[in-house]
């Protein structure tokens, strides 16, 4: 099979731009299927925020955790399933179908949730709305993949994951604008569904995926639309290699739309593909950024600061810096590659995990003492665990803030939050008179001299994930698999994506109260150093090849341990025209 080979260099991020006047269309293509991006990101972000007006407004949500863990939950079970269906949708239906399906669903979805009249409705919503979530986090960069040029297809994908991050910042400022609004949270999850109508009607002015159409025999309408894609001087080879894929697909497995998942795994390049894809898929959310995202109010504690706005100001700060690591990864995806760009930002995480490990290590073993004199200046209010406690000498902070019979909370020092305070009750009273006396009160996290250091570590983290491991394994889930195959093979790494999301948002409170922060952040800093193995092993270099191209490559390749994989410049001159 003879493809195009376009070597992708640092012209590549130039290139991407430069379309914006020589071939807009593609461009357009790219952004319109990109605000299925958005719409994953608001809804990932957006519900932080209002559920805490949820629970004024529904007092059974504020009374029940159970409930509020529904709110939040169903939206990634509806993920699950959403992505799994996306996958079949997609071969059967098309990419393109698949993606106003995914817009009805979250417009309806949101009509729901910013009507619903009470916690049940809600919840429908929010599985309406996680439906078409799932299936837009795995057809959107299948969409742009499939509709971009070789050289600049990896940038192109990557704004996707620039519009996730954009939603993630969008909903923070949409929380911060709706606090004082009437109907707060109704008008939060409501406002989603105008980026869902866009796009809508945005797709349904434009082509359905032309490597969709050739698999379908629709060969005239995929020439038409690659002449709009591919420059004149390109066009006539991408044509042919894609008509000899088709046909030599066609040929080894016949004209069947029907996949059986032994088939999946019988097939060398389907299975290797596989294992890469979904392999990324898991690793992104088992290296822990949803906990380090979700954990950001307590790190914000552990620097001294306490209040809710702050803590809301900084998810703004978090959700900013991710958006910018994304535009890092338009730049370098292209340019650097992507196993590089993994590899880069793994090392990165592992180190920012080793440095929050080692911060929330040092503030629990080093926490303020609490003293008597302090605790009794707080008349009624002491904490009753401390009280009765035979060796009251030896509390500390930590010791105060994990009292369970009732929950207790630390009121800092008046002269240095460092110095011996006071164990109390945990209640808005005890809170408020704490407050008057211009004391800081601690109820999740202690005072520390390091706190800088953790938010340090938090932004490091951020800014060495978000542009390899956050958008790099749905850029490779794009291009990895066999035309036939892309579509159900890409819903089964997305599916494996929400799953893994599922499990670590449930375990990860449980995990910090059975070992504590600190070694929860070195697990997670173990995982990354496994994936960063698995990267090195598993993980083909697809940078500048023409999706045909992909297939051939995964066909000749074998495990290799090499730490910095270069191709053989023989593979280069054959690959080449």
């Amino acid at each position: 099979m003879e493809g195009i080979h376009v070597e992708a260099d640092a012209s590549a991020f130039r290139d991407c731009f430069s379309l914006a006047w020589k071939n807009p269309y593609v461009l357009r293509l790219a952004f319109s299927a990109g605000i299925g991006g958005l719409l994953f990101g608001y809804d990932t972000g957006v519900i932080s925020g209002a559920l805490l007006y949820i629970r004024d407004d529904f007092k059974s949500v504020d009374r029940k955790t159970v409930l509020q863990e529904s709110i939040v939950s169903m939206a990634v079970a509806g993920a699950i399933i959403g992505a799994a269906i996306g996958g079949w949708l997609n071969d059967r239906f098309g990419r393109r179908t698949a993606i106003l399906i995914a817009d009805f669903l979250f417009f309806i979805g949101a009509v729901v949730m910013a009507s619903a009249p009470n916690p049940a409705l809600l919840i429908v919503g929010r599985v309406f709305v996680g439906l078409g979530v799932g299936m837009a986090s795995m057809t959107a960069p299948l969409y742009i993949s499939e509709a971009s040029p070789a050289k600049i297809r990896g940038a192109l994908v990557s704004t996707n994951g620039f519009l996730i991050t954009g939603g993630q910042f969008l909903s923070y400022l949409i929380n911060l604008a709706f606090t004082k609004a009437p109907g707060t949270w109704r008008w939060m999850l409501g406002v989603a569904g105008i980026p869902a109508l866009l796009q809508f009607i945005l797709m349904l002015l434009l082509p359905e995926s032309p490597r969709w159409l050739f698999r379908k025999g629709r060969e005239e309408e995929a020439k038409t639309i690659l002449r709009r894609i591919y420059s004149a001087d390109e066009v006539e080879a991408e044509i042919q290699a894609l008509k000899e894929s088709v046909e030599t697909e066609i040929r080894e497995i016949g004209s069947s739309n029907k996949i059986s998942i032994i088939e999946l795994f019988k097939t060398k390049t389907v299975r290797r593909g596989l294992i890469a894809g979904v392999g990324l898929q898991v690793f992104q959310q088992f290296v822990g950024i949803n906990t380090v995202m979700y954990y950001s109010p307590t790190i914000v504690q552990l620097a001294g600061i306490a209040s809710n706005q702050t803590a809301l100001l900084l998810s703004l700060v978090t959700a900013g810096l991710n958006t910018l690591g994304s535009i890092v990864s338009i730049y370098f995806i292209d340019r650097t590659g992507r196993k590089k760009l993994l590899i880069i930002s793994l090392c990165g995480v592992i180190i920012s995990l080793g440095l929050l490990s080692a911060v929330f290590h040092e503030t629990t073993s080093h926490s303020p003492l609490v003293s008597p004199i302090e605790t009794s200046h707080f008349t009624n209010y002491t904490c009753p665990d401390y009280s009765s406690a035979r060796n009251s000498a030896a509390w500390d902070c930590m010791k105060c803030l994990k009292s369970s019979s009732p929950d207790c909370g630390f009121c800092a020092s008046k002269a240095d939050k460092l110095l011996p305070g006071a164990c109390l009750i945990l209640n808005d009273t005890t809170k408020d008179t704490c407050h008057v006396e211009k004391r800081l009160w601690y109820t999740r996290g202690c005072p520390s001299k390091y706190g800088w250091l953790a938010l340090t570590g938090l932004a490091l983290y951020i800014i060495f994930f978000s542009p390899g491991m956050g958008t790099v394994p749905w850029i490779v889930n794009s291009e990895i698999y066999p035309l036939r195959y892309r579509g159900v093979c890409g819903g089964i790494a997305a599916t494996a994506n929400w799953i893994s999301n599922l499990i670590v948002a449930q375990s990860f409170l449980s995990l910090t109260q059975a070992i504590g922060t600190s070694w929860t952040f070195l697990i997670f800093g173990l995982i990354s150093v496994v994936a960063l193995i698995f990267v090195l092993i598993y993980v083909p270099e697809t940078k500048g090849l023409p999706i045909e191209e992909v297939e051939k490559m995964l066909e000749l390749r074998a495990l290799h341990f090499k730490f910095w994989e270069k191709r053989p410049k023989t593979l280069e001159k054959s690959q080449a025209l």
